[in-house]
């Protein structure tokens, strides 16, 4: 069993996640072999918060040209998470409101 920061990568910061923070959802960057279940524990575990609903993206990598060479950026996984009605907020997005 992976331990939760081997799960949780790193938060996910871009427009629209900072909009989505006011409906309780929260993005991370996650390991691509984590399954929902996983997720779910490790973010309990990491920021004690009640977890409602966990959703997963597999995000494919881009195509990356420097004069004529080719290379490929990694693919990821994005896991959008819905805490509960009476759960407290993470920290850690706090001040980026």
């Amino acid at each position: 069993m992976k331990a939760a920061q081997d799960i949780i990568l790193k938060p996910v910061i871009t427009e629209k996640s900072m909009d989505e923070l006011q409906a309780g959802k929260y993005t991370f960057k996650v390991a691509t072999d984590a399954n929902k279940t996983e997720i779910k524990k490790a973010v309990e575990q990491l920021f004690n918060v009640k977890v409602a609903k966990v959703n997963t993206l597999n995000c494919n990598g881009k195509t990356k040209r420097v004069g004529r060479y080719v290379g490929k950026t990694s693919d990821w996984k994005k896991a959008i998470i819905n805490l509960t009605e009476d759960s407290n907020a993470i920290e850690f997005f706090e001040g980026m409101v």
